[in-house]
């Protein structure tokens, strides 16, 4: 139901996105779309990029006089830090990222690779996500993330946290953390990070609160919602694992402790009173929250360059140094809010579309009430 696409360079003149599929009479606060963005910048461990961008979006189509049309949504951003065409050419590949793969794959020089396959392209997945969540909020569905692990410091359990919990806990905080003690702790291991010229990663968990039952599908494997999140959040820059529910930890406990019992209320239906599952079954929602973890390798430019090779000599050589971060586990868990915010909003309007904003609003309240019958 939802497409969006996206162009641009990290040091380009604008970075672009179009966003097919909204429905018409959206109202869009800039005001909240911007704020996304501004939250992507920050958290402890960022580099110098943040300090030059002040990451703000034109709607460049698709919205009139506040309100969505239908049409396709455009947001445009401009660079302050534009100077692909004075960049110089590297030679050689920084082990982790693209650089040799997207080099030899395309028959072009490092450059372009690394300009496209940069992190810098999620300011405009954050924008188009940031949309979702307005959409989505206006059927009392609201995200939230918060980071759970920066290398070694963790945070072991989080409890059943409300995505209000979740918003008031993090609040203030360097790296989007609920636990200050933990924070302090991850703060340390950024600062050693960056005192040996080295990165680190981390794990971050988003929270989806009033999902109703029946999102997603388990007759065809493309419909699974659980497969679509994994995929949309792996397709982000740095993650290498996804977990939703009880995850890695299923895998060792007995079938007692990792299921969800069901329960039914007069007032509130079927529920469950815990969420192992993470919100899905079968690749489908059951009414509890969605509950989602994503895991972020360490940042692949290093201050201390891995052995690497030059293109040109084929002789052994440092890899080449762009300026990078040394943790951007914070600024991950804003991005992966969005992704998953898109995800749901695509398959919301997959079970409740409609053209406008009050007919998918029409379509809801009577799925609703069959819920309850």
């Amino acid at each position: 139901m939802l497409q969006y696409l996206t162009t641009g360079e990290s040091h380009g003149q604008h970075m672009a996105a179009i966003l097919e599929g909204m429905p018409s009479g959206l109202p869009v606060s800039m005001e909240a779309l911007n704020a996304e963005l501004t939250r992507r910048q920050q958290g402890y461990g960022r580099g110098g990029r943040q300090k030059i961008e002040q990451d703000n979006v034109q709607i460049i189509g698709g919205v009139l006089k506040g309100l969505t049309t239908g049409a396709p949504v455009g947001f445009l951003l401009t660079n302050k830090d534009f100077k692909i065409h004075e960049m110089p050419e590297l030679f050689r590949p920084r082990p982790g990222h693209t650089d040799l793969a997207g080099s030899l794959k395309y028959n072009q020089g490092i450059r372009a690779v690394l300009e496209r396959s940069s992190a810098r392209e999620t300011t405009m997945r954050v924008a188009v996500g940031a949309l979702c969540q307005q959409f989505l909020k206006v059927f009392k569905i609201e995200v939230a993330s918060h980071v759970v692990r920066i290398g070694s410091a963790a945070i072991e359990e989080t409890g059943n946290l409300t995505v209000a919990e979740i918003r008031q806990k993090t609040a203030g905080s360097d790296v989007q953390c609920i636990c200050r003690e933990a924070e302090k702790k991850m703060i340390e291991v950024i600062d050693k990070a960056r005192q040996a010229k080295d990165t680190v990663g981390g794990q971050y968990e988003i929270r989806v609160t009033g999902v109703p039952i029946g999102l997603g599908s388990y007759v065809h494997f493309e419909r699974k919602l659980d497969g679509r999140l994994a995929q949309i959040l792996m397709s982000m820059q740095s993650v290498k694992a996804v977990e939703i529910g009880e995850g890695v930890r299923a895998g060792s406990i007995f079938g007692s402790q990792a299921h969800d019992e069901i329960f039914y209320d007069k007032k509130q239906g079927y529920y469950h009173k815990t969420n192992r599952a993470g919100g899905t079954e079968g690749g489908t929602t059951n009414g509890s929250d969605l509950v989602v973890r994503a895991t972020m390798k360490p940042i692949s430019t290093l201050g201390q360059p891995l052995a690497s090779v030059n293109m040109k000599t084929k002789e052994p050589e440092k890899a080449d140094f762009e300026r990078s971060d040394f943790c951007a586990v914070p600024a991950g868990s804003v991005i992966g809010a969005s992704l998953v915010a898109y995800v749901v909003a695509d398959a919301f309007l997959e079970k409740f579309g409609g053209d406008s904003l009050a007919e998918i609003q029409r379509n809801y309240e009577g799925y609703l009430k069959q819920l309850h019958a």
